[in-house]
């Protein structure tokens, strides 16, 4: 007998603001690496088909340079690959964006000023096709003491008065900016690096989400240290084993620890692989035992 398809199905639903989304999601960054558009553009396509509908994307997500810094040719735009993949898009599709930083050589890691989060915003629309972006998420870099949010969120607020934007959320964040945007705007997700071994000083951001109903969007959950160089084979011998028990493979058990980490946790794992696509979506079917989370950590 043919071996059923797992689908995104499998990892549950979480509602993203008023819309609800299935919890393994996918992140579009590394979509930009490969010249060959084709190819990007079957594996988004490849997603929405395994249940996918929530997608994850940046006006800076661009190669060559962006975030990676890498790749060669022609300048290739996710928001502008997730246009040509999907447009006109399901109806039950959620398109997730980030504003905020800078990745210009000259001014790189600059805050943006709320006069250019709203050019931001519309080069979102513009790539993306659309009259207003499901989610927008305030993008920060973290400076202690002088990193508030308050007027760059209010000015995305106001764009979201507008009709440009229907949802807010944060990135790179800290619990008092959560606190901070309660008197600014609703805030109904938060995205952070966090993976199994790191930076696990976000254990106590990701408990207050849940505590208030906000969905911890974790990125990086497979690369883990190795951010945007990608995922490796480095893991330790408690992730080999849990893997081996499930006939699994080591980045399928770290993403499905991530989904374990709370009911309104959302996995957004990128690829430009179609086997990969399958395999991520896959994970969220691995149901783990509360002595293999302990072994984990």
């Amino acid at each position: 007998m043919p071996v059923e398809e797992v689908t995104a199905s499998a990892a549950g639903t979480w509602m993203l603001g008023d819309r609800v989304v299935r919890r393994m999601g996918f992140g579009s960054m590394r979509l930009t690496v490969d010249p060959d558009r084709g190819r990007a553009i079957r594996v988004l396509r490849r997603a929405v088909e395994l249940g996918v509908n929530h997608i994850d994307t940046a006006a800076f997500y661009v190669s060559p340079g962006g975030p990676l810094g890498v790749g060669t040719g022609s300048p290739r735009y996710a928001t502008e690959l997730i246009r040509e993949a999907l447009a006109p898009y399901p109806e039950d599709l959620v398109v997730a964006t980030k504003v905020g930083p800078s990745f210009d050589e000259a001014t790189r890691h600059r805050e943006l000023t709320p006069a250019e989060l709203r050019r931001e915003v519309e080069e979102n629309l513009r790539r993306l096709g659309r009259d207003h972006l499901d989610v927008v998420n305030l993008r920060i870099v973290r400076r202690p003491g002088r990193d508030s949010v308050v007027e760059r969120l209010a000015a995305l607020a106001e764009l979201r008065d507008a009709g440009m934007i229907r949802h807010l959320g944060l990135s790179n964040v800290r619990v008092d900016h959560l606190d901070e945007a309660r008197d600014v705007a609703p805030v109904v997700c938060v995205q952070n690096a966090y993976a199994l071994e790191v930076n696990r000083w976000a254990d106590e951001l990701l408990r207050v989400c849940g505590e208030r109903g906000i969905a911890f969007v974790p990125f990086f959950a497979i690369a883990g240290a190795g951010r945007e160089a990608g995922a490796n084979g480095d893991h330790d011998d408690a992730v080999r084993a849990v893997a081996r028990a499930h006939g699994a493979t080591p980045h399928q058990i770290r993403l499905a620890w991530t989904l374990h980490r709370g009911p309104h946790v959302l996995a957004i794992p990128g690829t430009g692989d179609p086997e990969h696509l399958a395999q991520n979506v896959a994970a969220g079917a691995i149901r783990l035992s509360p002595d293999e989370l302990a072994r984990l950590g």
